[in-house]
């Protein structure tokens, strides 16, 4: 199955899947500095392209909705704009329709014989959940449809051994890196790093992988030029 991608930089991501066009966390703000609580994050590039560029659009994957790096003011005001946005209960609650919480392992149909499952993700170590909020990610599958995974703001190989473990054939992952780092846990990686992508990556049995989220925040401490020379000397291809 051909996949058309494209990527609009940060962790936005639009591809087809089952006659379906999917968006992940849209965010298509100008640079500039962006409030959480009483800190600020800051985006360092201009996205790769404006909303109406994503074509018509039915399902948003929103790994979650209170970091400005994966849902800023035009990527919340482009949710209003579909049919459906995925996401965890807590952002349904938030946000309401059309946002539809997910729990971990959760299952909907979306119609075409395409399947998504929420799935788990850790945004930061063990015991920072109070901290970093509840984050989610997906897998799209179907009968005789490849099977897609987005791993939103993850940064646990374990719960990658989960999903695989439940989902033994991914053909494409869109994987979130950057190694993204902030005082609010000190120096440790809230996403994974380029070495942690690519151990990601043989886990879930090779798939093809697109990189997400490694740019255009002053928060990532990897570039993804570090994600390109660790998947080379891997001996491991990404997505172009």
């Amino acid at each position: 199955m051909t996949f058309a991608i494209r990527s609009f930089g940060g962790p936005t991501v639009s591809f087809t899947f089952g006659g379906l066009t999917f968006l992940t966390d849209p965010t298509f703000d100008e640079p500039g500095d962006y409030p959480i609580g009483n800190r600020k994050l800051t985006k360092t590039a201009p996205p790769a392209g404006k909303p109406s560029e994503a074509g018509k659009v039915d399902v948003v994957l929103l790994s979650h909705d209170e970091h400005p790096d994966n849902l800023d003011n035009s990527g919340r005001e482009f949710t209003t704009t579909v049919p459906l946005v995925l996401s965890t209960p807590g952002a349904a609650e938030r946000m309401g329709p059309p946002v539809r919480g997910l729990s971990p392992w959760e299952s909907t149909d979306l119609g075409g014989g395409v399947t998504a499952t929420a799935v788990p993700a850790q945004h930061g170590p063990d015991g920072t959940e109070h901290l970093t909020g509840k984050v989610t990610g997906f897998v799209l599958h179907g009968e005789g449809l490849p099977t897609v995974y987005v791993s939103g703001d993850n940064a646990s190989l374990r719960v990658v051994r989960e999903i695989a473990a439940r989902f033994p054939s991914i053909d494409l992952a869109i994987l979130f890196g950057g190694a993204a780092r902030t005082p609010l846990v000190g120096d440790v990686n809230l996403t994974l790093d380029a070495a942690g992508m690519v151990e990601a990556t043989r886990i879930l049995g090779g798939p093809t992988v697109v990189p997400a989220h490694i740019d255009s925040w002053a928060h990532f401490t990897e570039t993804p030029a570090d994600v390109r020379a660790a998947f080379t000397e891997a001996g491991l291809s990404l997505y172009s």
